[in-house]
């Protein structure tokens, strides 16, 4: 069922009704280079121009540092789509981003054991 803030961009019975290629206009490629886990905060300044509701969106989940993929579930929208409608953010300097802090080591014990017991919780 469509949530209500959904508005007139989803369906309960036809799904979404705006193909996520046209919230990009089309792009597959972001202007800046985003991994799934880089945060991005919003800087307080107001973009220039007109920016889609997708935009807009995005940005009202910046407001404390959020994961490019935490963003894209709640917009509901491809990774890819996200990431060029964050990078749009990002260019006009209306968000700020940071590199994952765990790129240094990616197999740290700490961090695979955490992932593990939250696995195991989840079953």
């Amino acid at each position: 069922m469509a949530a209500p803030h959904d508005g007139p961009w989803l369906d309960d019975a036809a799904g979404r009704l705006v193909r996520p290629y046209t919230v990009s206009d089309g792009r597959t490629r972001p202007t800046t280079q985003l991994d799934l886990l880089s945060q991005v905060m919003a800087t307080g300044a107001t973009p220039l121009g007109y920016l889609g509701p997708e935009h807009s969106a995005a940005l009202g989940q910046c407001e404390a540092p959020t994961s490019v993929a935490e963003i894209a579930a709640h917009l509901k929208l491809p990774a890819v789509v996200t990431k060029v409608i964050l990078s749009d953010l990002l260019d006009c300097g209306a968000l700020t981003t940071k590199a994952p802090d765990f790129y240094h080591n990616p197999t740290d014990r700490s961090l695979l054991e955490a992932v593990l017991d939250g696995l195991r919780r989840q079953l």
